[in-house]
């Protein structure tokens, strides 16, 4: 008998536990911070940055009571699992090694990876003999990495950094030959679009194959928790169908990260 009130009050405590979870409207966002022009701080300590904006604007969208919690990338699904915070919100690929960990949201934006050097180099990306040695940074647990990985694995000395700041400034300063970036951070980066910048984009951007880049950036979700994801998915269509996306966007950059509306 004991045995069984015992079992019967644990069950209590998961169910009210678990409804605990969902009743409430406050939810924690995990941010891998500096991500500019996406994430950043200001100098007074500030977080400001498109990733920023859009993800409050999705909460007021939502009626949810946010809070953002500054996370780094290698870390930030564990720190999901373990219940660390209640989302991800910080520029994730939808890749089918992280869909079986994590429940997506429809993506909310899609931008190419692009190779960038020094100006004054001369370097081939589609000739693998003549990239032997050389050396690209990439941040560390990437969709950047893997493609460098199995792409370039056996030809270029990839170095893995923990941060997307580490691999620019190794760049900036000479330690590396290449790095393999996301585009938009790039831009805002090394500034390859300018006529006097110290680099340049070389190669075709690259969205492909999806099986390492995905279909695009999105939300990330425990599994159980689709409520949370769907109030989400909802603002996510309902701030591209007043225009307030492309208000937020052409505040943070110079081109179109926006999905079709057959993408969402």
């Amino acid at each position: 008998m004991k045995k069984l009130l015992a079992l019967t009050l644990l069950g209590v405590v998961m169910t009210t536990t678990t409804a605990q979870a969902r009743d409430t409207d406050e939810v924690r966002l995990a941010i891998d911070v500096p991500y500019e022009p996406f994430v950043y701080r200001t100098p007074a300590g500030e977080l400001e940055g498109f990733e920023i904006d859009l993800g409050n604007e999705l909460c007021k969208r939502a009626n949810l009571d946010c809070t953002w919690v500054e996370q780094s990338w290698d870390g930030i699904i564990p720190g999901l699992l373990s219940r660390k915070y209640d989302a991800i919100l910080s520029s994730m690929a939808i890749t089918p090694e992280r869909e079986n960990q994590v429940l997506f949201s429809i993506p909310y934006y899609n931008t190419p990876s692009v190779w960038i050097t020094r100006r004054d180099r001369d370097i081939d990306i589609s000739d693998k003999d003549a990239l032997e040695g050389l050396s690209v940074g990439v941040q560390r647990g990437t969709i950047r990495d893997s493609y460098v990985t199995q792409m370039y694995g056996d030809t270029l000395d990839i170095h893995r950094y923990s941060s997307s700041q580490d691999v620019a400034n190794d760049l900036i300063s000479g330690r590396l030959d290449l790095s393999f970036e996301d585009y938009p951070l790039a831009v805002d980066t090394f500034h390859f679009k300018d006529d006097d910048s110290e680099f340049k984009k070389i190669g075709e951007s690259i969205k492909k194959p999806v099986s390492i880049f995905g279909k695009g950036a999105a939300m990330a979700f425990r599994k159980r928790d689709k409520a949370l994801a769907e109030k989400f998915n909802q603002a996510i269509r309902d701030v591209y169908a007043d225009g307030t996306y492309e208000k937020l966007m052409k505040q943070y950059f110079d081109y179109d990260l926006s999905l079709p509306v057959g993408e969402k």
